[in-house]
């Protein structure tokens, strides 16, 4: 989950503000029997309106993925 916005609308220079990141979720399942890799942190805009961004890759098997250093300037593409 990221916000493309941070730290407001018409200065996202913090783009994106990475707030979750869950792997190996079941495809049969939900999020719960995932591995959280960055624990959940709430949003909490400073200014503006906010898109927050929830992104699903499909994963052919289980992988081995660290946390970024920051949360800051995280990119999903």
């Amino acid at each position: 989950m990221s916000d493309p916005d941070a730290p407001s609308p018409s200065d996202p220079h913090l783009r994106e503000h990475l707030h979750w990141i869950v792997t190996d979720i079941p495809g049969t399942t939900d999020v719960s029997f995932g591995k959280e890799i960055v624990e959940y942190e709430n949003p909490k805009p400073v200014i503006g309106i906010h898109r927050y961004v929830f992104i699903l890759f499909k994963q052919r098997g289980r992988q081995t993925v660290r946390a970024p250093n920051s949360r800051d300037n995280f990119n999903t593409r």
